[in-house]
Protein backbone atom coordinates (compact mmCIF):
# COMPACT_ATOMS: atom_id res chain seq x y z
CA UNK A 1 0.00 0.00 0.00
CA UNK A 2 1.15 3.52 -0.78
CA UNK A 3 -0.67 6.67 0.41
CA UNK A 4 -1.24 7.83 -3.20
CA UNK A 5 -3.80 5.06 -3.72
CA UNK A 6 -5.39 4.87 -0.28
CA UNK A 7 -8.38 6.35 1.50
CA UNK A 8 -8.09 6.98 5.25
CA UNK A 9 -11.33 5.12 6.01
CA UNK A 10 -9.79 1.89 4.76
CA UNK A 11 -6.22 2.38 5.94
CA UNK A 12 -7.49 2.98 9.48
CA UNK A 13 -8.83 -0.59 9.55
CA UNK A 14 -5.30 -1.89 9.01
CA UNK A 15 -3.47 0.46 11.38
CA UNK A 16 -1.52 -1.07 14.29
CA UNK A 17 -3.70 0.87 16.72
CA UNK A 18 -6.88 -0.70 15.30
CA UNK A 19 -5.32 -4.14 15.24
CA UNK A 20 -4.27 -3.97 18.90
CA UNK A 21 -7.69 -2.63 19.90
CA UNK A 22 -9.36 -5.61 18.20
CA UNK A 23 -6.88 -7.98 19.88
CA UNK A 24 -7.84 -6.51 23.23
CA UNK A 25 -11.56 -6.85 22.51
CA UNK A 26 -11.11 -10.53 21.58
CA UNK A 27 -9.26 -11.19 24.84
CA UNK A 28 -11.73 -9.14 26.90
CA UNK A 29 -14.80 -10.81 25.42
CA UNK A 30 -13.19 -14.19 26.08
CA UNK A 31 -12.62 -13.18 29.71
CA UNK A 32 -16.25 -12.07 29.91
CA UNK A 33 -17.38 -15.53 28.80
CA UNK A 34 -14.91 -17.26 31.12
CA UNK A 35 -16.30 -15.26 34.03
CA UNK A 36 -19.87 -16.25 33.14
CA UNK A 37 -18.71 -19.88 33.10
CA UNK A 38 -17.08 -19.47 36.55
CA UNK A 39 -13.56 -20.07 35.25
CA UNK A 40 -12.27 -16.65 36.31
CA UNK A 41 -13.68 -14.10 38.80
CA UNK A 42 -16.32 -11.67 37.57
CA UNK A 43 -14.38 -8.79 39.13
CA UNK A 44 -11.31 -9.76 37.12
CA UNK A 45 -13.25 -9.73 33.84
CA UNK A 46 -14.72 -6.33 34.72
CA UNK A 47 -11.31 -4.95 35.63
CA UNK A 48 -9.80 -6.23 32.38
CA UNK A 49 -12.50 -4.46 30.37
CA UNK A 50 -12.26 -1.18 32.24
CA UNK A 51 -8.47 -0.92 32.32
CA UNK A 52 -8.04 -2.20 28.77
CA UNK A 53 -10.64 0.21 27.40
CA UNK A 54 -8.88 3.12 29.06
CA UNK A 55 -5.47 2.04 27.80
CA UNK A 56 -3.62 3.82 25.02
CA UNK A 57 -1.51 1.12 23.44
CA UNK A 58 2.04 2.17 22.63
CA UNK A 59 2.81 0.66 19.24
CA UNK A 60 6.52 1.46 19.48
CA UNK A 61 6.74 -0.21 22.88
CA UNK A 62 4.96 -3.33 21.67
CA UNK A 63 7.33 -3.48 18.71
CA UNK A 64 10.29 -3.15 21.06
CA UNK A 65 9.04 -6.04 23.20
CA UNK A 66 8.50 -8.13 20.09
CA UNK A 67 12.09 -7.57 18.99
CA UNK A 68 13.12 -9.25 22.23
CA UNK A 69 10.55 -12.05 22.56
CA UNK A 70 10.18 -12.66 18.80
CA UNK A 71 6.40 -13.11 19.17
CA UNK A 72 3.82 -10.47 18.34
CA UNK A 73 0.93 -11.72 20.50
CA UNK A 74 3.16 -12.24 23.55
CA UNK A 75 4.54 -8.74 23.06
CA UNK A 76 1.01 -7.35 23.06
CA UNK A 77 -0.05 -9.37 26.12
CA UNK A 78 3.05 -8.18 27.97
CA UNK A 79 2.17 -4.58 27.20
CA UNK A 80 -1.50 -5.12 28.08
CA UNK A 81 -0.50 -6.52 31.48
CA UNK A 82 1.08 -3.16 32.33
CA UNK A 83 -2.38 -1.59 32.24
CA UNK A 84 -4.40 -4.39 33.80
CA UNK A 85 -2.15 -5.42 36.63
CA UNK A 86 -2.46 -8.75 38.55
CA UNK A 87 -5.69 -9.72 36.80
CA UNK A 88 -3.74 -10.03 33.56
CA UNK A 89 -3.02 -13.64 34.60
CA UNK A 90 -6.59 -14.43 33.52
CA UNK A 91 -6.11 -13.05 30.02
CA UNK A 92 -5.58 -15.55 27.17
CA UNK A 93 -6.81 -18.49 29.28
CA UNK A 94 -6.79 -21.65 27.16
CA UNK A 95 -6.24 -19.65 23.99
CA UNK A 96 -3.52 -19.75 21.37
CA UNK A 97 -2.12 -16.95 19.26
CA UNK A 98 -4.09 -17.95 16.18
CA UNK A 99 -7.33 -17.46 18.09
CA UNK A 100 -6.41 -13.78 18.36
CA UNK A 101 -4.75 -13.33 14.98
CA UNK A 102 -7.29 -15.15 12.84
CA UNK A 103 -10.32 -13.71 14.59
CA UNK A 104 -8.85 -10.23 14.29
CA UNK A 105 -8.21 -10.75 10.57
CA UNK A 106 -11.83 -11.82 10.16
CA UNK A 107 -13.00 -8.61 11.84
CA UNK A 108 -10.73 -6.49 9.65
CA UNK A 109 -11.78 -8.21 6.43
CA UNK A 110 -15.45 -7.90 7.37
CA UNK A 111 -15.05 -4.18 8.05
CA UNK A 112 -13.09 -3.79 4.82
CA UNK A 113 -15.89 -5.59 2.98
CA UNK A 114 -18.41 -3.07 4.25
CA UNK A 115 -16.36 -0.23 2.75
CA UNK A 116 -15.90 -2.11 -0.52
CA UNK A 117 -19.63 -2.75 -0.78
CA UNK A 118 -20.22 0.97 -0.18
CA UNK A 119 -17.76 1.70 -2.99
CA UNK A 120 -19.64 -0.59 -5.36
CA UNK A 121 -22.88 1.14 -4.35
CA UNK A 122 -21.39 4.47 -5.42
CA UNK A 123 -20.42 3.01 -8.79
CA UNK A 124 -23.89 1.48 -9.20
CA UNK A 125 -25.60 4.79 -8.45
CA UNK A 126 -23.40 6.64 -10.93
CA UNK A 127 -23.92 4.04 -13.66
CA UNK A 128 -27.68 4.03 -13.22
CA UNK A 129 -27.89 7.82 -13.36
CA UNK A 130 -25.78 8.06 -16.52
CA UNK A 131 -27.48 5.05 -18.13
CA UNK A 132 -30.92 6.60 -17.67
CA UNK A 133 -29.57 9.93 -18.92
CA UNK A 134 -28.40 8.28 -22.16
CA UNK A 135 -30.96 5.50 -22.36
CA UNK A 136 -31.84 6.35 -25.97
CA UNK A 137 -28.62 8.03 -27.05
CA UNK A 138 -27.73 5.99 -30.16
CA UNK A 139 -24.17 4.84 -30.63
CA UNK A 140 -22.39 2.17 -32.60
CA UNK A 141 -21.82 -1.21 -31.02
CA UNK A 142 -18.49 -2.78 -31.85
CA UNK A 143 -17.27 -6.35 -32.04
CA UNK A 144 -13.55 -7.00 -32.48
CA UNK A 145 -13.24 -3.20 -32.33
CA UNK A 146 -15.12 -2.92 -35.66
CA UNK A 147 -18.50 -1.27 -36.20
CA UNK A 148 -21.23 -3.89 -35.77
CA UNK A 149 -24.81 -2.71 -35.14
CA UNK A 150 -26.36 0.27 -33.36
CA UNK A 151 -26.95 0.25 -29.61
CA UNK A 152 -27.30 3.06 -27.08
CA UNK A 153 -24.91 4.54 -24.59
CA UNK A 154 -27.49 3.75 -21.96
CA UNK A 155 -27.44 0.06 -22.86
CA UNK A 156 -23.65 0.06 -22.68
CA UNK A 157 -23.74 1.53 -19.16
CA UNK A 158 -26.62 -0.73 -18.14
CA UNK A 159 -24.45 -3.72 -19.00
CA UNK A 160 -21.75 -2.48 -16.68
CA UNK A 161 -24.37 -1.78 -14.01
CA UNK A 162 -25.48 -5.42 -14.22
CA UNK A 163 -21.85 -6.49 -13.85
CA UNK A 164 -21.43 -4.40 -10.71
CA UNK A 165 -24.66 -5.81 -9.30
CA UNK A 166 -22.94 -9.18 -9.56
CA UNK A 167 -19.82 -7.65 -8.02
CA UNK A 168 -21.85 -6.50 -5.05
CA UNK A 169 -23.40 -9.94 -4.61
CA UNK A 170 -19.94 -11.52 -4.69
CA UNK A 171 -18.63 -9.13 -2.05
CA UNK A 172 -21.62 -9.79 0.19
CA UNK A 173 -21.04 -13.53 -0.15
CA UNK A 174 -17.30 -13.13 0.42
CA UNK A 175 -17.95 -11.11 3.57
CA UNK A 176 -20.25 -13.79 4.93
CA UNK A 177 -17.68 -16.49 4.21
CA UNK A 178 -14.78 -14.67 5.80
CA UNK A 179 -16.59 -13.48 8.95
CA UNK A 180 -15.79 -16.45 11.17
CA UNK A 181 -14.31 -16.70 14.65
CA UNK A 182 -11.84 -19.20 16.10
CA UNK A 183 -11.35 -19.44 19.87
CA UNK A 184 -10.58 -23.14 20.04
CA UNK A 185 -7.09 -23.31 21.54
CA UNK A 186 -4.13 -25.42 20.48
CA UNK A 187 -4.89 -27.64 17.44
CA UNK A 188 -8.52 -26.53 17.66
CA UNK A 189 -9.84 -29.18 20.08
CA UNK A 190 -11.25 -26.84 22.77
CA UNK A 191 -9.31 -28.92 25.30
CA UNK A 192 -8.40 -25.85 27.37
CA UNK A 193 -11.24 -23.47 26.47
CA UNK A 194 -14.98 -24.06 26.41
CA UNK A 195 -16.68 -23.75 22.98
CA UNK A 196 -19.13 -21.36 24.63
CA UNK A 197 -16.30 -18.84 24.89
CA UNK A 198 -15.93 -18.92 21.11
CA UNK A 199 -19.68 -18.53 20.66
CA UNK A 200 -19.71 -15.50 22.95
CA UNK A 201 -16.76 -13.79 21.27
CA UNK A 202 -18.22 -14.48 17.83
CA UNK A 203 -21.58 -12.97 18.77
CA UNK A 204 -20.00 -9.85 20.25
CA UNK A 205 -17.83 -9.28 17.17
CA UNK A 206 -20.56 -10.01 14.61
CA UNK A 207 -18.91 -13.24 13.46
CA UNK A 208 -19.94 -16.90 13.29
CA UNK A 209 -17.98 -19.73 15.00
CA UNK A 210 -15.70 -21.67 12.68
CA UNK A 211 -17.00 -25.31 12.62
CA UNK A 212 -13.49 -26.84 12.66
CA UNK A 213 -10.63 -24.42 13.08
CA UNK A 214 -7.72 -26.86 13.60
CA UNK A 215 -6.12 -23.92 15.48
CA UNK A 216 -6.51 -21.68 12.42
CA UNK A 217 -9.44 -20.64 10.29
CA UNK A 218 -9.22 -22.65 7.03
CA UNK A 219 -7.64 -20.58 4.29
CA UNK A 220 -10.06 -21.60 1.55
CA UNK A 221 -12.27 -18.87 3.02
CA UNK A 222 -9.56 -16.29 2.47
CA UNK A 223 -8.82 -17.62 -1.00
CA UNK A 224 -12.47 -17.18 -1.97
CA UNK A 225 -12.46 -13.68 -0.48
CA UNK A 226 -9.44 -12.45 -2.43
CA UNK A 227 -10.66 -14.19 -5.58
CA UNK A 228 -13.89 -12.20 -5.29
CA UNK A 229 -11.83 -9.02 -4.99
CA UNK A 230 -9.92 -10.02 -8.11
CA UNK A 231 -13.13 -10.43 -10.12
CA UNK A 232 -14.40 -7.03 -8.96
CA UNK A 233 -11.07 -5.52 -10.02
CA UNK A 234 -11.48 -7.09 -13.46
CA UNK A 235 -14.92 -5.51 -13.77
CA UNK A 236 -13.38 -2.15 -12.91
CA UNK A 237 -10.79 -2.66 -15.63
CA UNK A 238 -13.45 -3.69 -18.14
CA UNK A 239 -15.33 -0.41 -17.72
CA UNK A 240 -12.09 1.59 -17.57
CA UNK A 241 -10.93 0.01 -20.82
CA UNK A 242 -14.23 0.87 -22.52
CA UNK A 243 -13.85 4.51 -21.49
CA UNK A 244 -10.24 4.57 -22.68
CA UNK A 245 -11.30 3.29 -26.10
CA UNK A 246 -14.15 5.78 -26.33
CA UNK A 247 -11.70 8.60 -25.58
CA UNK A 248 -9.33 7.76 -28.42
CA UNK A 249 -9.02 10.68 -30.84
CA UNK A 250 -10.45 8.67 -33.74
CA UNK A 251 -13.50 7.76 -31.65
CA UNK A 252 -13.98 10.55 -29.05
CA UNK A 253 -17.49 9.53 -28.03
CA UNK A 254 -16.73 10.08 -24.34
CA UNK A 255 -13.83 11.28 -22.24
CA UNK A 256 -12.78 11.77 -18.66
CA UNK A 257 -13.58 15.13 -17.12
CA UNK A 258 -10.70 17.55 -17.68
CA UNK A 259 -10.61 20.16 -14.94
CA UNK A 260 -9.64 23.82 -15.22
CA UNK A 261 -5.87 24.10 -14.92
CA UNK A 262 -5.28 20.39 -15.56
CA UNK A 263 -2.29 19.51 -17.76
CA UNK A 264 -2.34 16.48 -20.04
CA UNK A 265 1.29 16.33 -21.09
CA UNK A 266 4.56 17.93 -20.04
CA UNK A 267 5.53 18.26 -23.72
CA UNK A 268 2.27 18.66 -25.69
CA UNK A 269 -0.17 21.26 -24.33
CA UNK A 270 -3.06 19.98 -26.45
CA UNK A 271 -3.22 16.54 -24.80
CA UNK A 272 -6.24 15.33 -22.79
CA UNK A 273 -5.28 11.82 -21.74
CA UNK A 274 -7.43 9.13 -20.05
CA UNK A 275 -5.09 9.05 -17.06
CA UNK A 276 -7.65 8.01 -14.46
CA UNK A 277 -8.91 4.99 -16.35
CA UNK A 278 -5.37 4.00 -17.25
CA UNK A 279 -4.57 4.22 -13.55
CA UNK A 280 -7.60 2.04 -12.78
CA UNK A 281 -6.31 -0.57 -15.23
CA UNK A 282 -3.02 -0.70 -13.33
CA UNK A 283 -4.71 -0.87 -9.92
CA UNK A 284 -6.89 -3.74 -11.12
CA UNK A 285 -3.76 -5.66 -12.11
CA UNK A 286 -2.40 -5.22 -8.60
CA UNK A 287 -5.56 -6.50 -6.91
CA UNK A 288 -5.65 -9.55 -9.18
CA UNK A 289 -2.00 -10.16 -8.34
CA UNK A 290 -2.99 -10.97 -4.76
CA UNK A 291 -5.34 -13.80 -5.77
CA UNK A 292 -2.68 -16.42 -6.50
CA UNK A 293 -0.87 -16.05 -3.14
CA UNK A 294 -4.24 -16.40 -1.39
CA UNK A 295 -4.91 -19.62 -3.30
CA UNK A 296 -1.47 -20.93 -2.40
CA UNK A 297 -2.18 -20.25 1.29
CA UNK A 298 -4.89 -22.93 1.39
CA UNK A 299 -2.48 -25.88 1.68
CA UNK A 300 -0.86 -25.78 5.14
CA UNK A 301 0.93 -28.40 7.22
CA UNK A 302 -1.30 -30.53 9.45
CA UNK A 303 -3.27 -28.45 11.96
CA UNK A 304 -1.34 -25.27 11.20
CA UNK A 305 1.80 -23.54 10.07
CA UNK A 306 2.53 -19.87 9.46
CA UNK A 307 3.53 -19.90 5.81
CA UNK A 308 0.29 -17.99 5.17
CA UNK A 309 1.03 -15.31 7.74
CA UNK A 310 3.58 -13.18 5.90
CA UNK A 311 1.47 -13.35 2.74
CA UNK A 312 -1.62 -12.06 4.53
CA UNK A 313 0.26 -9.20 6.16
CA UNK A 314 0.77 -7.95 2.60
CA UNK A 315 -2.39 -8.87 0.78
CA UNK A 316 -4.94 -8.14 3.50
CA UNK A 317 -4.25 -4.40 3.65
CA UNK A 318 -2.97 -3.93 0.09
CA UNK A 319 -5.79 -5.68 -1.78
CA UNK A 320 -8.60 -4.05 0.18
CA UNK A 321 -7.03 -0.58 0.28
CA UNK A 322 -6.27 -0.65 -3.45
CA UNK A 323 -9.70 -1.94 -4.47
CA UNK A 324 -11.43 0.57 -2.20
CA UNK A 325 -9.50 3.43 -3.79
CA UNK A 326 -10.19 2.10 -7.30
CA UNK A 327 -13.94 1.83 -6.71
CA UNK A 328 -14.21 5.42 -5.57
CA UNK A 329 -12.00 6.65 -8.39
CA UNK A 330 -14.23 4.81 -10.85
CA UNK A 331 -17.32 6.29 -9.24
CA UNK A 332 -15.87 9.75 -9.73
CA UNK A 333 -14.98 9.01 -13.36
CA UNK A 334 -18.50 7.83 -14.20
CA UNK A 335 -20.17 10.70 -12.35
CA UNK A 336 -18.18 13.28 -14.31
CA UNK A 337 -17.82 11.41 -17.61
CA UNK A 338 -18.17 13.68 -20.64
CA UNK A 339 -20.41 12.04 -23.27
CA UNK A 340 -20.74 13.34 -26.84
CA UNK A 341 -23.98 12.22 -28.60
CA UNK A 342 -23.20 14.21 -31.75
CA UNK A 343 -19.90 12.39 -32.19
CA UNK A 344 -21.67 9.08 -31.60
CA UNK A 345 -24.11 9.87 -34.40
CA UNK A 346 -21.26 10.89 -36.68
CA UNK A 347 -19.51 7.58 -36.05
CA UNK A 348 -22.77 5.72 -36.59
CA UNK A 349 -23.02 7.27 -40.05
CA UNK A 350 -19.36 6.66 -40.86
CA UNK A 351 -19.95 3.46 -42.86
CA UNK A 352 -22.72 4.78 -45.03
CA UNK A 353 -25.43 2.54 -43.61
CA UNK A 354 -23.46 -0.72 -43.48
CA UNK A 355 -24.53 -1.19 -39.88
CA UNK A 356 -27.96 -2.23 -41.21
CA UNK A 357 -26.57 -5.12 -43.28
CA UNK A 358 -28.05 -7.86 -41.09
CA UNK A 359 -31.56 -6.46 -41.45
CA UNK A 360 -31.19 -6.56 -45.23
CA UNK A 361 -29.84 -10.10 -45.06
CA UNK A 362 -32.78 -11.29 -42.95
CA UNK A 363 -35.32 -9.47 -45.11
CA UNK A 364 -33.99 -11.18 -48.23
CA UNK A 365 -34.20 -14.62 -46.63
CA UNK A 366 -37.74 -13.90 -45.46
CA UNK A 367 -38.56 -12.86 -49.02
CA UNK A 368 -37.53 -16.33 -50.26
CA UNK A 369 -33.85 -15.85 -51.14
CA UNK A 370 -31.53 -18.65 -50.00
CA UNK A 371 -29.31 -17.51 -47.12
CA UNK A 372 -26.03 -18.03 -49.00
CA UNK A 373 -27.37 -16.07 -51.97
CA UNK A 374 -28.71 -13.33 -49.70
CA UNK A 375 -25.36 -13.06 -47.92
CA UNK A 376 -23.58 -12.75 -51.28
CA UNK A 377 -25.96 -10.02 -52.47
CA UNK A 378 -25.58 -7.98 -49.29
CA UNK A 379 -21.82 -8.35 -49.19
CA UNK A 380 -21.29 -7.34 -52.82
CA UNK A 381 -23.20 -4.13 -52.15
CA UNK A 382 -21.45 -3.51 -48.84
CA UNK A 383 -17.80 -3.97 -49.78
CA UNK A 384 -17.59 -1.05 -52.24
CA UNK A 385 -18.84 1.24 -49.47
CA UNK A 386 -16.26 -0.21 -47.07
CA UNK A 387 -13.40 0.27 -49.54
CA UNK A 388 -14.49 3.81 -50.42
CA UNK A 389 -14.66 4.77 -46.76
CA UNK A 390 -11.16 3.43 -46.10
CA UNK A 391 -9.75 5.13 -49.21
CA UNK A 392 -11.46 8.42 -48.36
CA UNK A 393 -13.28 8.70 -51.70
CA UNK A 394 -16.89 9.59 -52.47
CA UNK A 395 -19.08 6.65 -53.42
CA UNK A 396 -22.74 5.63 -53.36
CA UNK A 397 -24.13 4.64 -49.99
CA UNK A 398 -25.07 1.09 -49.05
CA UNK A 399 -28.76 1.95 -49.54
CA UNK A 400 -28.09 3.42 -52.97
CA UNK A 401 -26.17 0.31 -54.00
CA UNK A 402 -28.99 -1.97 -52.88
CA UNK A 403 -31.62 0.07 -54.73
CA UNK A 404 -29.51 -0.17 -57.90
CA UNK A 405 -29.09 -3.96 -57.64
CA UNK A 406 -31.73 -5.74 -59.73
CA UNK A 407 -31.28 -9.02 -57.85
CA UNK A 408 -32.10 -7.24 -54.59
CA UNK A 409 -35.04 -5.23 -55.92
CA UNK A 410 -36.44 -8.39 -57.50
CA UNK A 411 -36.95 -9.72 -53.95
CA UNK A 412 -37.67 -6.48 -52.08
CA UNK A 413 -39.52 -3.33 -53.06
CA UNK A 414 -37.59 -0.04 -52.78
CA UNK A 415 -39.82 1.11 -49.92
CA UNK A 416 -39.16 -2.15 -48.09
CA UNK A 417 -35.41 -1.71 -48.51
CA UNK A 418 -35.51 1.87 -47.26
CA UNK A 419 -37.50 0.80 -44.18
CA UNK A 420 -34.67 -1.53 -43.23
CA UNK A 421 -32.49 1.49 -42.49
CA UNK A 422 -34.64 2.73 -39.60
CA UNK A 423 -32.39 3.30 -36.59
CA UNK A 424 -35.37 2.98 -34.26
CA UNK A 425 -35.56 -0.74 -35.01
CA UNK A 426 -32.35 -1.27 -33.02
CA UNK A 427 -33.68 0.62 -30.00
CA UNK A 428 -37.09 -1.06 -29.70
CA UNK A 429 -36.04 -3.42 -26.86
CA UNK A 430 -34.13 -0.89 -24.77
CA UNK A 431 -37.04 -0.70 -22.30
CA UNK A 432 -36.91 -4.47 -21.90
CA UNK A 433 -33.18 -4.39 -21.19
CA UNK A 434 -33.56 -1.56 -18.68
CA UNK A 435 -36.36 -3.40 -16.91
CA UNK A 436 -34.12 -6.45 -16.54
CA UNK A 437 -31.23 -4.41 -15.16
CA UNK A 438 -32.97 -1.80 -13.03
CA UNK A 439 -36.18 -3.63 -12.16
Amino acid sequence: MIPRYARPQMTEIWSPETKFRIWFEIEAYACEALADLGVIPQDAAKNIWERGNAAVFDVAKIDAIEREVKHDVIAFLTHLAEFIGPDSRFVHQGMTSSDVLDTCLSVQLARASDLLIAGVDRVLAALEKRAREHKLTPTIGRSHGIHAEPTTMGVKLAGHHAAFQRARARLVAARAEIATCAISGAVGTFAQVDPRVEEHVAKKLGLTPEPVSTQIIPRDRHAAFFAALGVVASQIENLATEIRHLQRTEVLEAEEFFSEGQKGSSAMPHKRNPVLTENLTGLARMVRGYVTPALENVALWHERDISHSSVERYIGPDATITLDFALHRLGDVVEKLLIYPERMQRNLDLLGGLVHSQRVLLALTQAGVAREDAYRLVQRNAMPVWRAMHNGVEAPTFLQNLLADADVTRALKPAEIEALFDLGHHLKQVDTIFARVFG
